[in-house]
């Protein structure tokens, strides 16, 4: 690997961890690097959730009180996830890099819709912090996981407003649930992927530092920057991408 991308590889990773820090979306970036840097879309898309893992458990212990809470209620939730991600993880891996890379500009433009969309898809405290589960919240998380095992991008936010329509609770009692359950979906897929053989290693050793040291920066930028210019900065990125991959599909 050449040093520019190195270099790239690693700014990246730490714009992703500062911006997922501040607003989310950074997978977006960790994507978009690897895939300018010449990896193969299947093989970005699997190294990139390998890259945004540690921000996951980050987030998770973060919320860790509310979790113990209600971790018994949650299990079926986790199991559902489990299922959901490696339906994902496996779909993507029976297709080959032309047809995924047909898809990639869709899917970037959908998760850019959805990120844009955020700000009026939290959830609204709806009771208190009943039991957790139910067979419609199952099924609408099983349909989520499966999205976010084949394409992580957006998978939060897409969470955290499932959740608000079909789960009891305020804005971070369901955050921390979609947290615990982004971790499931991720290690679930990222097992299906290191078996499958389409991890980029030496690109992984580039990013991680970086996200680990963009995810430290993001709370002092998140005191400092707008978020409205972060999420714009995530927009305009989720279009270029889109664009580029339109262009030279």
């Amino acid at each position: 690997m050449d040093p520019i991308s190195a270099l790239l590889l690693f700014l990246a990773g730490f714009l992703s961890g500062a911006i997922n820090a501040v607003a989310g979306g950074g997978t977006f970036l960790t994507f978009g690097a690897l895939t300018l840097a010449g990896v193969p879309p299947i093989s970005a898309n699997a190294t990139s959730s390998i890259a945004q893992f540690p921000g996951y458990v980050t987030s998770t212990l973060a919320y860790w009180s509310d979790i113990v809470r209600m971790w018994r209620g949650a299990l079926t939730f986790c199991a559902v996830s489990a299922a959901g991600g490696l339906a994902g993880a496996l779909i993507l891996l029976s297709l080959d890099n032309p047809s995924f890379r047909a898809l990639v500009p869709w899917l970037l433009i959908a998760a850019t819709a959805l990120f844009a969309a955020g700000p009026w898809l939290k959830p609204q405290p709806r009771g208190g912090g009943g039991r957790v589960g139910s067979l419609t919240g199952w099924l609408v998380q099983f349909v989520t996981a499966i999205y976010g095992g084949f394409f992580g991008a957006g998978m939060g936010i897409m969470m955290l407003a499932t959740l608000g329509l079909t789960e009891s609770g305020g804005y971070h009692r369901l955050n921390a649930l979609k947290n615990m359950l982004s971790i499931i979906i991720a290690t679930v897929a990222i097992v299906v992927f290191v078996s499958g053989g389409v991890v980029a290693w030496l690109e992984v050793a580039f990013m991680v530092p970086g996200v680990a040291l963009g995810g430290y920066a993001g709370v002092w930028a998140a005191r400092r920057v707008p978020l409205w210019s972060v999420r714009a900065f995530v927009i305009a990125v989720g279009l270029f991408l889109a664009g580029y991959y339109f262009l030279t599909g």
